[in-house]
């Protein structure tokens, strides 16, 4: 398989099983595979975004870590109190090796999430919500476990929002108090290698209770 084919591969996954089996597969070279045939900036952008809201000090969830490329940025900008989840071993295993998480757990978005109810002050999701992956459904347990008054910053690409339910998800849970949309950056190129024609947006929401 070509380097450049994986992202669709991934994409390509039945369920989530094989999504996990794939990411497993491909852990060990996902990085410099991300760096040089896609030039992902997922993380980047989405922390550019995190700063505004969220202070150094707070305890941070990495939601979907895989190897910890958000997290690795975060702690360049002087954040320390990061955990993580992932529902790929062989991803948490590549982001174990950074030594930056407090905690690192097999997680599965969609089901429940085996942390206290607002355990955390934010949330961030790179490149989670996406085709073939998590679905709209994992925001419940995310806006659950992050405090009242805290953030959740994800990317997204506009062409799933409503085809994958988010859009419906995002009005159940504004509707229901839950949180409040606070910004959209639009026009995101954040494989500008593999896919320079796919937009993403970071969207930020406030956690209300």
């Amino acid at each position: 398989m070509a380097d450049q084919n994986k992202v669709q591969w991934v994409y390509a996954a039945k369920n989530l099983d094989e999504l996990s089996t794939k990411y497993d597969e491909w852990a060990a070279d996902y990085d410099a595979d991300l760096e040089r045939d896609f030039g992902w900036r997922g993380h980047v952008a989405a922390v550019d975004v995190f700063l505004k809201y969220v202070t150094t000090d707070s305890r941070v969830m990495d939601v979907g870590v895989g190897t910890g490329l958000a997290g690795f940025e975060l702690l360049k900008r002087g954040f320390s109190l990061l955990d993580g989840f992932d529902l790929s071993e062989g991803m948490l295993e590549q982001a174990r090796k950074r030594g930056i998480y407090r905690d690192l757990r097999v997680g599965i978005l969609g089901e429940p999430l085996s942390y206290p109810t607002g355990a955390y002050d934010a949330a961030i999701a790179t490149g989670v919500f996406t085709v073939g992956h998590a679905p709209a459904s994992g925001w419940d347990e995310v806006a659950r476990i992050v405090a009242p008054g805290g953030f959740f910053v994800l990317t997204i690409r506009p062409d799933i929002w409503e085809p994958g339910g988010y859009e419906a998800k995002e009005k159940e849970l504004t509707d229901a108090g839950k949180w409040k949309l606070v910004e959209v950056v639009e026009g995101e190129v954040l494989l500008p290698k593999g896919e320079p024609d796919v937009i993403h947006q970071v969207r930020v929401y406030q956690i209300l209770g």
